[in-house]
């Protein structure tokens, strides 16, 4: 990490840990955050009250979710300390997060395990949500070439779900990914005989193209999608934003705060760790990073002028689009969760709402993510199966 890229990261934890302590820093408005962290006694409730609900579709959720995945490695290919990311997870449902994301292919079945562990004392009180969709070997999570929705699969799939979140049920169930092979009314099928027997109550679609979407949500209803979006990637705004306003269905950003880019961790000097998968997106490359750290500036900006960070104004940003969006960043950072969690209080008036809006549609992003999810966010999908 650089001399510029750790005097952020120090930023960003004076701005919650200075003063004293957590408790000390006003928040956006006046407001209090949370006192420091602890994990919460088994059997402990949730404050909802701190961070508020939404809905998606009919599945009610903390307005911020905690995404998971890099509880078992992370972008910089170190491992996280076990102990710690359940110790996240049980602070986080002590401020008043209920809804954690997970997929199966994630650290090759160990986040699940983690996240099962970690919410086993308040798991009546929490939305569970997992993913099926990669070619991963059932038994040892080994993650082979391809994708593999067969319904058979997707069976085998949830029971080992089940087992490593030690639950009865996944609250969302989610295809990670589109499988060109499966028609998706074969998923849709599998998935409603998973629900006939209790162990799937909801489900959903990551980055899949609109026709997808119109499909699958008339052969079984869908809960909720999960696809990039923030500042930083504004793709879904041309055509699924309106289409999920359309079906009713809920949106989950994942990568909410641009894989970090948008907190202000990344800045000319950065360079990433061989495996960093930020390293392979043009978004972040010599050429194109100048340029789009604009975002970060405005995102700083406003954070000054609501008394945030500028990560918190991210999120803010996010939720303020429609009542139905729950982003899930995902940390293995305490300090990190707090923080975003904290971004459900920061608000903006109709006015300043549009104000921000103009401002980030005024930065063309230069550079795009990965070239397969660029195709299916703009509607490029492969014909359907008969």
């Amino acid at each position: 990490m650089s001399a510029s890229e750790r005097k952020n990261e120090l930023g960003r934890r004076s701005f919650l840990l200075s003063a004293g302590a957590l408790a000390a820093v006003p928040l956006l408005g006046g407001a209090a955050p949370h006192s420091a962290a602890q994990a919460p006694a088994p059997g402990r409730s949730p404050a909802p009250s701190a961070i508020g609900r939404r809905r998606l579709g009919s599945l009610e959720v903390s307005s911020v979710g905690l995404g998971v995945q890099n509880m078992s490695r992370t972008y910089q290919t170190t491992i996280p300390t076990r102990s710690e990311m359940i110790n996240i997870i049980r602070t986080a449902f002590d401020r008043g997060v209920t809804f954690f994301d997970a997929a199966e292919v994630y650290g090759s079945h160990e986040v699940e395990r983690i996240l099962g562990e970690a919410v086993a004392p308040f798991r009546e009180n929490v939305a569970l949500a997992s993913k099926f969709g990669f070619n991963v070997d059932l038994e040892t999570g080994e993650r082979r070439p391809g994708r593999n929705s067969r319904p058979d699969h997707i069976k085998g799939a949830v029971e080992g779900m089940l087992m490593r979140l030690r639950t009865d049920r996944i609250d969302l169930l989610y295809q990670h990914r589109v499988d060109p092979e499966v028609p998706i009314e074969d998923v849709a099928g599998a998935v409603k005989d998973l629900m006939a027997q209790g162990k799937v109550l909801h489900w959903g679609l990551s980055e899949m193209g609109p026709n997808t979407l119109r499909r699958a949500h008339a052969a079984l209803p869908v809960s909720a999608i999960q696809n990039e979006y923030s500042m930083l990637w504004r793709g879904p705004e041309g055509v699924i934003i309106s289409l999920c306003q359309e079906l009713g269905i809920g949106f989950v950003p994942w990568s909410p705060l641009g894989v970090g880019f948008l907190t202000g961790a990344i800045d000319l000097n950065t360079r990433f760790a061989e495996g960093d998968i930020r390293g392979v997106e043009s978004r972040f490359s010599p050429e194109n990073l100048p340029h789009n750290l604009a975002l970060v500036e405005l995102a700083k900006r406003w954070a000054e002028r609501k008394r945030a960070t500028p990560g918190q104004i991210a999120l803010a940003w996010l939720m303020a689009q429609k009542p139905w969006i729950v982003p899930i960043p995902g940390t293995t950072q305490m300090a990190h969760m707090l923080e975003n969690v904290g971004a459900a209080q920061v608000r903006f008036t109709s006015t300043e709402l549009a104000e921000l809006n103009g401002a980030v549609s005024a930065v063309q992003v230069r550079g795009a993510r990965l070239p397969e999810q660029v195709a299916v966010m703009s509607g490029v999908e492969a014909p359907p199966k008969k």
